[in-house]
């Protein structure tokens, strides 16, 4: 697709990331039948790709099931930033856990970092890496102690860290932390070629397949809507696993996150940034098909937080517009991690009990590198090769305090944007046919909630508003075009598919009249 023509300043291209929409499709077939390979792996973004092809490298034969298309989950609509520098993350590990987690952390990440480029070399993987440097920056003076004391602690943990008062932005800047070496890519591109490189030779790649049922024994049984594959061990890597109990759900509450993709007529930045200040902004540049796009990141929020995704896209266009001078809005998105409590990613097995299932999640928005080291870490694992991650990393810890979470809704207390029909005096049938194109709302009557959606040709389509997964009331995300669960992520299209989970299954269908 092109880009929108959208007026400068607004914030309403596609609701479509850039890397999706200059990537071009995938076409791995479907599960069908039964396949028996060493390790099953559910989910086809970064972690799970990435752990498909060190295990095949390494003489293992692997399946990866892919629910949509590669790259379409939560790597699809990243930054695309390469770094073992997160913010002020350093800093915030050693106070939590201490300076030896915290350099584990950091050097698992710069492994991460260098993996990626030796496999992007080494696979002939054509996905826009290049290496840049990046920035913690600070416009306010305030926050310069907390650069120079996180620029410090970084070097002396073995990083590519020096502070520094010269910053190539565009706009005065008081400080920011500088690692060398780092990178960025197209991440969807990455995707794909690491897909391309995992099929064949015993190994497979699985798309429309969305697996429904883990069952540890001998072997593994993953199942999907069409098929089996039977492995001695399985990767659990969905960004929010199932099959654990909903145990990560309490360790990683989802938060969401909104980028803007905007034209620039300078060439591009040769390094990336995210500030310290509030509001955070993240902002890299790249360059593909002959145009420059300026993305700006932020505005995050706990996913339970209902918000209007459009204020969240005009607030980054508008930092786009006056500090970039960016043009027009081509793509916009957002995207929901998983964030670990303790901050810390979790690889290792699924449950405490398990000894053939595993997962990585609670990749803390860094999911290019930390779902890479995890992954890696994972691959040794199942290697039988110690891997000094691992305890880190460690998926049987023990959880950090429930209590410092924000309260968000829980299943007796569902949330979502509900109206109920006794209270308009023309009930159901009238607020429906009131609805907007491309709109949509959930409407309770008779002890029932409906999930409505307009598509933009004036059909309805009806739903039912109820999660599949542990029954909380869905929303409607109008920059999304999505029913989105506030309780624990869960994300349907309009149509009522799953498009993420823990979710499993769809939303039923309901009559619309």
């Amino acid at each position: 697709m092109m880009p929108d023509s959208t007026a400068a300043g607004s914030a309403e291209g596609e609701p479509l990331s850039l890397w999706l929409a200059t990537a071009g499709a995938t076409s791995f077939p479907e599960l069908r039948g039964t396949v028996e390979v060493d390790v099953a792996i559910i989910g086809g973004g970064v972690a799970g790709l990435t752990a498909a092809l060190a295990l095949k490298r390494s003489g293992r034969s692997v399946a990866v099931l892919e629910a949509a298309r590669i790259g379409t989950g939560v790597t699809g609509h990243t930054t695309g930033k390469v770094t073992s520098l997160h913010r002020l993350a350093y800093t915030d590990l050693a106070r939590t856990h201490g300076s030896s987690a915290a350099g584990t952390y950091g050097l698992a990440n710069q492994a991460a970092v260098e993996h990626i480029a030796h496999v992007v070399a080494a696979e002939n993987i054509s996905c826009g890496f290049r290496r840049v440097a990046n920035y913690t920056f600070a416009v306010s003076g305030d926050t310069l102690p907390q650069l120079r004391a996180e620029a410090g602690l970084a070097s002396k943990l073995g990083l590519p860290a020096t502070f520094t008062a010269e910053v190539p932005l565009p706009f005065p800047v008081a400080g920011a932390v500088r690692f060398d070496g780092q990178a960025q890519i197209h991440s969807v591109q990455y995707l794909q070629g690491l897909a391309a490189r995992v099929e064949g030779d015993g190994s497979f790649v699985f798309e429309g397949t969305r697996a429904t049922e883990l069952q540890e024994g001998t072997p593994v049984k993953v199942a999907a809507g069409n098929g089996t594959v039977l492995a001695a061990d399985a990767i659990v890597a969905t960004n929010v696993p199932f099959g654990d109990h909903g145990r990560f759900e309490a360790l990683c509450p989802p938060h969401r996150s909104y980028i803007v993709a905007a034209t620039v007529d300078t060439p591009p930045l040769d390094a990336t940034f995210i500030s310290a200040d509030e509001p955070m902004r993240s902002v890299l540049t790249v360059r593909l098909n002959g145009m420059t796009y300026l993305l700006a990141g932020g505005e995050g929020h706990p996913a339970a937080e209902r918000v209007d995704p459009a204020s969240r896209h005009a607030s980054l266009a508008a930092y786009a517009r006056s500090h970039f001078g960016a043009g027009p809005v081509a793509y916009r998105w957002s995207t929901q991690d998983a964030m670990p409590l303790d901050g810390l990613p979790y690889a290792g097995p699924l449950n405490p009990d398990s000894r053939h299932a595993f997962v990585i999640t609670g990749l803390r928005k860094w999911g290019l590198t930390n779902g890479t080291a995890a992954a890696l870490m994972l691959a040794d694992l199942l290697n039988g090769t110690p891997n000094g991650w691992a305890p880190l990393f460690d998926s049987n810890r023990a959880p950090a305090r429930i209590g410092t979470r924000s309260e968000g809704p829980t299943e007796s207390t569902p949330a979502g944007s509900v109206d109920r029909a006794e209270n308009h005096p023309d009930g159901a049938a009238r607020q429906v046919a009131d609805l907007a194109p491309a709109d949509g709302t959930v409407i309770e009557s008779a002890g029932t909630s409906t999930a409505y959606y307009r598509d933009q040709a004036g059909e309805i389509h009806a739903v039912s508003a109820i999660c599949t997964h542990l029954g909380c009331t869905v929303a409607f995300n109008r920059g999304e075009r999505t029913w989105d669960c506030p309780c624990h992520g869960s994300r349907f299209d309009a149509s009522g598919k799953v498009i993420q989970g823990p979710a499993t299954e769809d939303l039923p269908p309901r009559p619309t009249s």
